[in-house]
């Protein structure tokens, strides 16, 4: 019988993990876990393994220190493994907390947010950043491309 994986088209394993249950039910009334994996593979299109993990601030603040040496919980973190033409292994972490409060701030739904933070983590997962202004253009007009033919608007745009 023959595989119904394609021999061109890698595998790209996505697992999402959540920090709680209540974690787990908020994000699912916004966005369900296939919906969240359709983000991530519109802009990864290699074989590999991808670890999505939503935390509660207390993680997130505890990550950062650790990783960012910043002493608050931040929105993404994006721990880049490995990444190559063919392969990405990676662990992308968002605070749902921050997220919330952020969305709430700027006034958008927090499924667009989400959708643009799932992005932006996969990029910097992918090697993107935005260290200096020139690449912080590239990456910016990157993900208002992929955002806008997933049926979101200009994340940077003023509400």
């Amino acid at each position: 019988m023959p595989s119904k994986l394609s021999p061109n088209k890698p595998l790209l394993k996505i697992d999402l993990q959540y920090a709680s249950p209540s974690i787990e039910a908020a994000l699912n009334a916004v966005a369900s876990a296939t919906l969240i994996k359709k983000w991530v593979k519109s802009v990864i299109h290699c074989g590999g393994l991808l670890t999505l993990r939503f935390v509660n601030a207390a993680e997130g603040k505890k990550l950062n220190l650790a990783f960012g040496k910043k002493e608050y919980a931040t929105n993404v973190l994006t721990f880049p493994y490995e990444y190559s033409k063919n392969t990405l292994v990676a662990d992308i972490v968002f605070c749902l907390p921050v997220m919330l409060k952020e969305a709430k701030e700027q006034a958008k739904p927090l499924q667009d947010h989400l959708a643009h933070l799932v992005i932006h983590g996969c990029l910097h997962a992918q090697a993107y950043d935005h260290e200096n202004k020139k690449d912080a253009e590239r990456m910016e007009a990157l993900e208002v491309k992929i955002l806008k033919k997933l049926g979101f608007t200009n994340p940077y745009l003023a509400q």
